[in-house]
């Protein structure tokens, strides 16, 4: 899996820091001028419209993709809830 971000995304900041993604199998990819095999990837998928209105973006091993952060959310607390996920400091 494969969870593209931005890096002044505050949400995709908040997904990197509440889920351990190594742990879950999911590669960071950050989009950016200093990237292109991000963008090339994201191309791959047929992402790029997309991601230039939302991310992040969680594609799935069978190339699916989940795009709201709320369901990436779910989607990775499903995965491996006890394992993947840190709760926040309060």
């Amino acid at each position: 899996m494969t969870l593209f971000t931005k890096s002044l995304c505050s949400a995709c900041q908040e997904i990197k820091e509440e889920f351990d993604l190594e742990s879950l199998g999911v590669e960071v990819d950050e989009l950016g001028p200093n990237n292109p095999s991000a963008l090339a990837h994201l191309a791959w998928h047929e992402l790029v419209e997309t991601a230039e209105k939302s991310v992040p973006i969680l594609v799935l091993n069978d190339s699916s993709a989940i795009i709201d952060t709320d369901r990436i959310r779910s989607y990775l607390e499903r995965l491996m809830p006890d394992a993947g996920y840190r709760m926040p400091d309060m």
